[in-house]
């Protein structure tokens, strides 16, 4: 079983995409039985709102939906919990730190840091820039699947 905590800013654009775009992966590839996915944030700014409309219709675009889903924020009960604690940028790698009090196991990354360009997922909250958000993930979990040796 792979436990994974996809985690940004305020859990309303980048890591509910991130969520469900690996979902719809696994279960396209008929293992998601292999897979607990879910998303939160590293701030209380968007506690309990939806996904944000603009990350809603782009995923929708793809025939992926959100559901119900609202943003939580991660906890340090959240590090014992998943394998992998993976964010967007570097600012909320640091927040995810200090929530959890470091990563001793190694178990936090940078979604983009499995790709052969690591660095940053575009963040579509301040540029509105939407699809590049959904081409970074999409590169990002691609590359995550590959490192785990699942095509």
């Amino acid at each position: 079983m792979h436990r994974i905590l996809f985690v940004c800013h305020g859990n309303i654009c980048r890591s509910p995409m991130a969520e469900f775009m690996l979902k719809k992966m696994v279960s396209d590839r008929g293992i998601s039985g292999d897979f607990e996915i879910a998303s939160a944030a590293v701030s209380a700014e968007e506690l309990g709102n939806p996904v944000y409309p603009p990350a809603r219709r782009i995923l929708a675009d793809h025939g992926i939906s959100t559901g119900s889903k609202t943003a939580r924020q991660m906890n340090v009960a959240d590090y014992r919990y998943y394998d992998f604690l993976i964010c967007m940028d570097d600012s909320n790698l640091r927040r995810m730190k200090q929530i959890c009090g470091g990563d001793p196991e190694n178990k936090m990354y940078r979604l983009m840091d499995f790709t052969t360009v690591p660095g940053e997922v575009s963040d579509p909250w301040y540029s509105g820039d939407f699809q590049t958000a959904w081409d970074d993930i999409e590169r990002g979990l691609q590359a995550f699947l590959t490192s785990r040796g699942i095509k």
